[in-house]
Order: C-alpha cells, then sequence, then structure tokens
C-alpha cells in the first residue's frame, strides 16, 4: 500500500469496523437490558410475528379463565338461592301432606293453605330477584333453546365465551336454567294450585314431587356445568402456560450467549478505537518525508 496524504485508507477501514463492532455492541446492550432478543422486527420480522400472535393468544387465554371463572361464579349464585327453593318446597311438601289428613276442619286448612301460598310465593320471589352482575338466573330469561347475541343484550341462554376463536366445539359453550318460579314449577295460585280442600292438597303432594324433581334436574345441570368449566380452567391454565414457554423461547434472550456477544463486540471496539488512532497518526510518516 502506497503512503499517501488524502486518502488514510487504514483509518477508513479501522473507522469501519469499529461502526460494525460499536452497532453489534448496542444491540447486544439493548437485548441484555430488556431481556427481549427480538426488540424490533429488524431482530426477526419472522419472529416478531409469532411473538405477537402468541402473545395475543396468551392474553385472550388468561382472559378466558376469568370468564370461566365469572360463569361459575354465576352458577354457584343460582345454585344457592336453589338451595333456597329446595328449602321452601320441602315445608310446602309438609304443609300439603298436613292439609290431606282428615282430622283438619276447612278454617283450619285455610291456614295452612296460607303459609302455602307464601312459601309459593318466596319461591317466585327468590327466582325473580336472584341474578349476577343485573343477568337474571332463575326467571327463564335463560331458558331458551336459542341464543342471539346481536342486540345490546343477548336473548336466550347464556353463552360463554372462553377460547381465542368463535369454534362452538372449542371455544364455548352455553348455560342454560329453567324458569324457577312458582307457577312453572305448577304450585301456587299463579298456576290455580292450593291446598284448601283434603282432594287439593293429595293432588299437590305430586305436583311438590314433580316441581322437586324438576328443580334437582336443573340443579344437576349447573353442578355438570361447574365441574366442566372448573376442568376448562385447568385446561386454559396449561394452553397459556407451554404457550408462554413456547413465546419465551422465540422472545427472550439467553443471557449467557448474549454476554459472550457482548464482550467479544466490545473486545473488538476497543481494539478497533485503538486501531483507528493508530492509523490516523500514520499519514505524519509522509509529512516527515517531505520536511526531511
Amino acid at each position: 500500500m502506497s503512503l499517501v496524504i488524502n486518502h488514510n485508507m487504514m483509518a477508513m477501514n479501522a473507522a469501519r469496523n469499529l461502526s460494525t463492532a460499536y452497532s453489534q455492541l448496542s444491540v447486544s446492550t439493548r437485548r441484555l437490558s430488556s431481556g427481549l432478543r427480538i426488540g424490533t422486527a429488524a431482530d426477526d420480522a419472522a419472529g416478531l410475528a409469532i411473538r405477537e400472535l402468541m402473545r395475543a393468544d396468551i392474553a385472550t387465554l388468561n382472559q378466558g379463565v376469568r370468564n370461566a371463572n365469572d360463569a361459575i361464579s354465576l352458577i354457584q349464585t343460582a345454585d344457592g338461592a336453589l338451595q333456597i327453593v329446595d328449602e321452601k318446597l320441602i315445608r310446602m311438601k309438609e304443609l300439603a301432606e298436613q292439609a290431606a289428613t282428615g282430622t283438619y276442619n276447612s278454617d283450619q286448612r285455610l291456614i295452612i293453605d296460607s303459609e302455602y301460598q307464601a312459601m309459593a310465593s318466596e319461591i317466585t320471589r327468590i327466582a325473580m330477584a336472584t341474578d349476577f352482575n343485573g343477568i337474571y338466573l332463575l326467571n327463564g330469561n335463560l331458558s331458551a333453546n336459542s341464543h342471539d347475541g346481536s342486540g345490546l343484550t343477548s336473548t336466550g341462554k347464556l353463552k360463554i365465551h372462553f377460547g381465542t376463536g368463535n369454534s362452538s366445539s372449542e371455544d364455548y359453550y352455553y348455560v342454560q336454567i329453567g324458569n324457577c318460579t312458582a307457577s312453572a314449577f305448577g304450585l301456587g295460585l299463579g298456576a290455580g294450585n292450593s291446598i284448601s280442600t283434603q282432594a287439593l292438597a293429595q293432588q299437590t303432594l305430586d305436583l311438590i314431587n314433580n316441581a322437586i324433581i324438576s328443580k334437582d334436574i336443573i340443579r344437576a345441570n349447573l353442578g355438570a356445568m361447574q365441574n366442566r368449566l372448573e376442568n376448562t380452567i385447568s385446561n386454559l391454565e396449561i394452553q397459556a402456560e407451554n404457550l408462554q414457554a413456547a413465546e419465551s423461547s422465540i422472545s427472550d434472550v439467553d443471557v449467557a450467549a448474549e454476554m459472550t456477544e457482548f464482550v467479544r463486540q466490545q473486545i473488538l471496539t476497543q481494539a478497533a478505537v485503538a486501531m483507528l488512532s493508530q492509523a490516523n497518526s500514520l499519514p505524519q510518516l509522509a509529512m516527515q518525508l517531505i520536511s526531511g
């Protein structure tokens, strides 16, 4: 290489190597400080796209867990109310049994029927008042076989969404609760039922049996749905955990490997700085020839 003063090629080469090493040192510093291997799209464009899709699914799955937990709370609210209904139905059967015997006169049966009707009214009140977050559970609003969520207020059976998509076999199912008012059970004045006579009281015993069976079917379905939701939550949590591990392997930096690269680029940067300083002094040799 000729000794020239117009162009210092050694310095230019050292400066280019310094720029490259310093740029890589900056990348390593960013990765180590953030803990992320992929900080920008330039790091890994395909990896960035995969990571963001995974992050979206992870966030959705975690929300699905919360949705399922809310549904369990809703079911427990309904089941708790039905426990009280159960007590009322048992008392009503006891009263019907009392009125069905011949040892009471008509006035006494009317008194018994008065309490019986009060129990029926209380069942209806519970059914009309039991709600979760403004959604009434036992008044028949959730008893329809169809679901319509196109309006501001959904109608029909309750849709519980927990998956990342919109497939009925994978991402959601429905909670359906029958009408639990006294008249829906065929009991009370609203259904034309009383125990004011011995014959009516005897007929009512069968009606109350049917009501208890209907109520038990509703509670059994709620219990089965709660168990299903609990299993769904376990599956969602495992799925989110595994997806988080996969996202981590794509996105997170290997600190040991990156620290090795950081030290390597740091040494190269220091060497390039030293050589650039030396290369910048080389044209002075030409000046020594001119002045000599």
